[in-house]
């Protein structure tokens, strides 16, 4: 579970920083200042999540593959930057605002990520 997880936030941190330069270069003459700033909401959540994710791995090296909490915490990281951010992406280069819909369930994920984490470390001996 360390493994997969630290794995999976350095490449969504690559990935992250690649729509990053993207937006900033390759996309500011052709999307309006709005939509740019949409993308550039879905790269900033994106990137604090990806860090999130390499923190989870190195929590639950600490911990042992058994917490169960913590992988579920770092699963919903990963939903949420697929629907949060992906959604985000989508929305800027499509115009297409009913995708808004998905954009919060990515949110709420983000959200119970951070509480799980926070009571899989309340739960702890120590």
């Amino acid at each position: 579970m360390a493994k997969f997880f630290i794995s999976a936030g350095a490449i969504f941190a690559a990935v992250g920083i690649i729509l990053g330069a993207f937006g900033a270069h390759g996309l500011r003459a052709k999307l309006e200042p709005r939509m740019l700033e949409v993308w550039q909401t879905g790269v900033h959540y994106h990137m604090y999540h990806a860090l999130g994710l390499i923190l989870i791995g190195i929590l639950a090296q600490q911990v042992g593959t058994s917490a169960a909490l913590i992988k579920w915490s770092g699963n919903l990281m990963l939903i949420g930057i697929l629907f949060f951010s992906g959604s985000l992406y989508l929305i800027a280069l499509t115009s297409l605002s009913w995708l808004g819909a998905i954009t919060p369930f990515g949110g709420i994920s983000f959200m119970i990520a951070w509480f799980l984490l926070a009571l899989a470390f309340l739960r702890m001996d120590g």
